[in-house]
C-alpha cells in the first residue's frame, strides 16, 4: 500500500495435541524472532496496549487508533487551497485531518476477522474516486469508503501457515503503504502514489517456509470496488525475508480495467502491472546515542495497458524509488533522503491536474498527442519519536515535470477559487512544471 500489512493472523500456530503426551507441539511461526518494526511501509509498533484476552492468556481482540494530521505548504499558494497531484495530501495551505481511524482484529482459535472504519480527506482523495461504480445499480462508494479494511477468513495449520481470507483490503503493490504512518516519508513516492490502495476481493497467504510467503489474489479491478467487465482480476505477491535486515518482495497484477467512453461494451482494456523491491538495513545499534541503525530502499515498478484501440507502446508506466533512512538517538529521530523518477505516456495512470469541468491546457493537449508525462521528486524527512504512539513529522518536497502539470497561484478549481461559483469559459486551470512544498505532520497511534 505499498501496501500491504503483516497481521497477527499470519502468527497462528498448531495447537493440536500430541497424540502419546500432553504437550503442545513446537509451533511454526513464519519470520520468528525478527523485528520487522524498521521496514519503510510497516506499522514501527511492535505490540499493540489494546488487546482483550481470555482466561488462558490467548488474544481475542486487538485493537486500533489512529489519527493524522498535517500542515502542507504550497510555495504557489493556489488560490483554492487545493494541493493537486496527490493522494497523501489534498490541502494546502490549511490544517486538515487526513485519516482518523479506528479498527478491531481477531484471530481467536484459527478464525480471521477484521474491520478498521476510516474517515479524513484521504478518502476524498482515493475512494470518492471510484469510478466503477457507476456500472449498474445498488451500488457506490457511499456504502464502503469509510471501511479501510474489512475481511472474514479462516487460518490453516499447514507448513508455516495457509490463510483463506475475503472482503476488502489494503493493496499489496508497491512499497509503501496507505496509512502513511507506516512510511518513512509522508508524501509517497509517485510509484507508489499511481498505484492502488485498496482491493475488494479473496485472497490466498501460504507460508510454506519460515523466511517466505507467497499469496494469491481474486481481484474486481485496479483500486475499484466493482468490475469495469466480467471477467476477475487476479494478483500474486512474493515476500522472502532470508534475515531481519533484509526484505525481497516481487508483486503482479493482470485484470481488465477502464471503461472506454461511448463505447456499448464491457472493459476490453486489459491491465498489467509488476513491481518489485528490496528493503536492506546496513547499520544496527539500538544501544546508541549517535547513529542507532540505518537502511535502504528500492522500489521499481512497470506496467501496461492495451485493447479497445490502446496500444501498450503508447500506454505503458515505468519508474523507482530509492530512499535513505537513518536513525539516531536510539531509534528516537530520523533523517530520511528520497529520489523518485516516473514516466506515463498516455498519462493512464496520471492524476487528472485540474477539475473535471475545466480544461485542462499544455498537460492536455501534451496528453493528447501521446507525449511521454516525465515527472521527478526529490523529498527530505525528519521526524521526532518519543515513543511508539506519536511522530512529529516535518518535510520538504520538490517536484517537476516535462509538461506544466502542478497546481499554480491560480488554482485549478475556478476563477475565483469555489466550487460553487461559475467557471468562466475563457479561464483555464493555472499549471506549471515545477512544485516545492513544506509538510508538518503528527500522527498518533494506539
Amino acid at each position: 500500500m505499498k501496501k500491504y500489512v503483516f497481521t497477527a493472523a499470519c502468527l497462528c500456530a498448531s495447537a493440536m495435541a500430541m497424540a502419546q503426551e500432553n504437550v503442545q507441539p513446537a509451533a511454526k511461526v513464519p519470520f520468528d524472532g525478527m523485528n520487522l518494526t524498521w521496514i519503510n511501509g510497516q506499522n514501527r509498533q511492535s505490540s499493540s496496549p489494546l488487546q482483550l484476552k481470555d482466561k488462558d492468556g490467548e488474544v481475542i481482540l486487538t485493537g486500533t487508533v489512529l489519527t493524522d494530521a498535517y500542515f502542507n505548504y504550497n510555495f504557489a499558494r493556489p488560490k483554492d487551497n487545493t494541493q493537486t497531484i496527490s493522494a497523501a495530501t489534498g490541502r494546502a495551505n490549511e490544517f486538515s485531518i487526513n485519516q482518523a481511524s479506528l479498527g478491531i482484529e481477531s484471530n481467536y482459535k484459527n478464525v480471521i476477522g477484521r474491520l478498521w472504519l476510516q474517515t479524513g480527506s484521504m478518502t476524498h482523495i482515493v475512494q470518492e474516486t471510484d469510478g466503477a461504480v457507476t456500472r449498474g445499480r445498488n451500488t457506490g462508494t457511499g456504502n464502503l469508503k469509510f471501511i479501510r479494511e474489512a475481511a472474514a477468513g479462516y487460518h490453516f495449520n499447514y507448513k508455516y501457515g495457509l490463510n483463506i481470507e475475503a472482503g476488502i483490503f489494503m493493496s499489496y503493490i508497491g512499497l509503501e503503504s496507505y496509512v502513511l504512518q507506516e512510511n518513512w516519508s509522508y508524501q509517497r513516492s509517485m510509484v507508489c502514489e499511481f498505484t492502488p490502495f485498496y482491493f475488494q476481493g479473496a485472497r490466498v497467504q501460504f507460508y510454506p517456509t519460515k523466511k517466505y510467503k507467497v499469496e494469491l489474489w481474486l481481484l474486481n479491478g485496479w483500486q475499484t470496488y466493482n468490475s469495469w467487465s466480467k471477467n476477475i482480476g487476479f494478483g500474486n505477491s512474493n515476500y522472502y525475508r532470508p534475515s531481519e535486515n533484509v526484505q525481497l518482495v516481487a508483486n503482479f497484477y493482470y485484470g481488465n480495467d477502464t471503461h472506454v467512453a461511448g463505447s456499448n461494451t464491457l472493459s476490453k482494456v486489459r491491465r498489467f502491472h509488476h513491481d518489485n523491491s528490496i528493503v536492506a538495513r546496513y547499520f544496527k545499534n539500538p544501544a546508541s546515542k549517535g547513529i542507532s541503525q540505518a537502511a535502504f530502499s528500492l522500489n521499481s515498478h512497470y506496467g501496461f495497458q492495451s485493447g479497445d484501440g490502446i496500444k501498450a507502446k503508447d500506454n505503458y508506466m515505468t519508474g523507482t524509488s530509492l530512499t535513505n533512512r537513518v536513525w539516531f538517538n536510539k531509534n528516537k529521530l530520523a533523517l530520511t533522503l528520497r529520489g523518485d523518477f516516473v514516466t506515463n505516456p498516455g498519462g493512464y495512470l496520471a492524476f487528472v491536474p485540474a477539475a473535471p469541468s475545466a480544461q485542462p491546457n499544455a498537460y492536455d493537449k501534451a496528453i493528447a498527442s501521446g507525449k511521454d508525462l516525465k515527472m521527478g521528486q526529490l523529498s527530505a524527512t525528519f521526524d521526532i519519536m518519543p515513543n511508539d504512539l506519536v511522530t512529529f513529522r516535518f518535510e520538504f518536497a520538490h517536484r517537476n515535470a516535462n509538461v506544466p502539470y502542478f497546481a499554480g497561484s491560480g488554482g485549478t478549481t475556478s476563477q475565483t477559487g469555489f466550487t460553487s461559483d461559475p467557471v468562466d469559459p475563457t479561464w483555464l486551470p493555472d499549471l506549471v512544471k515545477s512544485e516545492n512544498r513544506l509538510i508538518w505532520a503528527v500522527n498518533f497511534r494506539l
